[in-house]
């Protein structure tokens, strides 16, 4: 036992200054704002690694002359979950049985029989689907079958029964679209799988949080995997919660001291130079790897920067870069602390999304904000919650009323080394933050695009969804109608309703 301890603390001794060295030179890189292009090396062998995974995988799958493609596999041979063939009989036995369970929880049953149809897509503004085959203009909706007659497609009339005709004979194909597009809402509608982590399409990352039984596979991948593991919880874990725990004291030291200095412009530089370093600190402790794109299209004073959201980490992701004053949710806990720190030393504003008053008082403060252009630009998630990074959704149009200048800025993580979104609902802030750090690194690209003005006789709705299209865009991700607040209430009676009326207008009454 002593002979044990003493080689504990050689080790211990000898490894200690230069943890600490390396603990240092990464704060001190951080706080200027500068890189070595290690996490950048870092990333590179990462790649390197999934790919020798995937080979692998593929690998020991052809050396098993009984496999048989598994019944959830699609025509290629690739399964949705992974983007990689589904296992052979080298993989655990319950497998198939596992993988095909996953299958049916997200609504895929093997391949599928029903495809989402591109005709009738429910939306809660039907009249805003530039996709729909049905023609709104002038309140006249023309619907038309196609019919396939010796190979040839013929267009019928468009459709005007009368109330007796209906009567003596209904056609069945004038519901049939509705009743696609509910039984495909109920295998896999558009707004529950936003919420949920995205799924990989290349290859196994290493994490059993989205692995299928691979990592024992081959004693290589095992080997792999069980390093892997020793290397983000032994070493990378502390590390980042020690970096992440300096860069919180030094967030909340700087901002209770220059909450006492008087308003001014030596305030405003304290308050922007110590909320860089801390952001800049807090990225470190996730090894976040960003890619900056139109970096002359950063916002300025005095306007309104607009995001996709994923997580707050959207905030130290784009906080790095320039200083924001925040605008959303008041939360408790480790947020809430970090909250009422920045609010000390600049303007911030924080609300409860249920107080009505509160809404009105943010509305008021925000045309207050960016009526003075020495403000920092003020950051706003429109979406008001978190989405899984696939989709970009409805935009509430209270941020695109108060006037001024709008900085669009679309984000993209890479979820191959670790999922950014944050599922509140499930997950404590703290939860999060585990699951983060504990992840290979944090990678994304950032794109600020030209600042947009609302123009003449333009709604505040129309130009958020403008701005949402440009971002959903740039960005690769889908441009969706629904309310993201839709993971925490039921829809919207009205919903339901212009679903019933345009179902009713396309049946005409003479």
């Amino acid at each position: 036992m002593a002979l044990l301890w003493s080689v504990v603390s050689v080790g211990f001794s000898l490894l200690l200054t230069p943890f600490l060295m390396f603990l240092l030179a990464v704060l001190f890189l951080a706080s200027i704002g500068k890189s070595l292009g290690v996490r950048r090396l870092y990333v590179k062998l990462l790649l390197a690694i999934f790919e020798f995974g995937r080979q692998n995988i593929e690998k020991v799958r052809k050396s098993n002359r009984n496999w048989e493609p598994d019944e959830s596999e699609d025509e290629s041979g690739t399964s949705e979950d992974t983007g990689n063939d589904t296992t052979s009989a080298n993989l655990p036995r319950n497998y198939k049985k596992y993988n095909a369970a996953e299958k049916k929880k997200n609504g895929v049953l093997g391949n599928s029989v029903i495809a989402r149809s591109k005709d009738l897509i429910m939306v809660p503004e039907p009249e805003m689907n530039n996709k729909n085959h049905i023609n709104h203009v002038n309140h006249s909706h023309s619907y038309q079958n196609t019919l396939e007659v010796n190979g040839n497609k013929e267009s019928s009339l468009p459709r005007e029964d009368s109330f007796e005709m209906l009567k003596r004979e209904f056609d069945t194909s004038t519901c049939l679209d509705y009743i696609k597009a509910g039984v495909e809402a109920i295998i896999e509608d558009e707004v529950t799988s936003r919420f949920e982590a995205e799924e990989l399409k290349v290859n196994w990352n290493l994490l059993t949080r989205t692995n299928r039984h691979y990592e024992f596979i081959s004693w290589k991948l095992t080997v792999i995997w069980m390093f892997g593991f020793l290397m983000r919880y032994c070493f990378l874990l502390p590390l980042r919660i020690l970096i992440c725990f300096i860069g919180a004291v030094w967030l909340v030291a700087t901002t209770f001291l220059v909450g006492f200095m008087p308003d001014g412009a030596i305030k405003r530089w304290l308050s922007e130079h110590a909320s860089l370093i801390a952001f800049r600190i807090f990225v470190r402790s996730v090894s976040g790897v960003i890619t900056v794109h139109n970096p002359e299209y950063m916002p300025k004073g005095g306007g309104v920067c607009v995001a996709n959201h994923t997580s707050t980490i959207d905030v130290g992701i784009l906080s790095a870069q320039t200083t924001f004053s925040l605008i959303g949710q008041r939360h408790g806990g480790f947020l809430g602390i970090l909250q009422r720190a920045l609010a000390r030393a600049s303007p911030h504003i924080w609300f409860e999304r249920s107080e009505v008053k509160d809404r009105e008082a943010v509305t008021k403060r925000l045309k207050k904000h960016v009526s003075d252009p020495t403000n920092p630009p003020i950051l706003i998630f429109p979406e008001g919650t978190c989405i899984n990074n696939t989709s970009v959704m409805q935009f509430k149009k209270g941020s695109f009323e108060v006037g001024g200048v709008i900085y669009p800025v679309a984000i993209k993580y890479d979820p191959k080394f670790g999922d950014a979104f944050w599922n509140s609902s499930k997950y404590s802030m703290i939860q999060y933050l585990y699951m983060m750090m504990s992840s290979w690194a944090i990678v994304c690209d950032v794109w600020y695009l030209p600042p947009m003005y609302r123009q003449d006789g333009e709604s505040a709705i129309d130009f958020a969804n403008r701005v949402k299209a440009v971002i959903a865009r740039q960005g690769g991700l889908v441009d969706l109608q629904w309310d993201g607040q839709l993971k925490r209430i039921k829809p919207k009676k009205a919903w339901r309703e212009k679903q019933q009326e345009e179902f009713s207008k396309r049946i005409k009454f003479e």
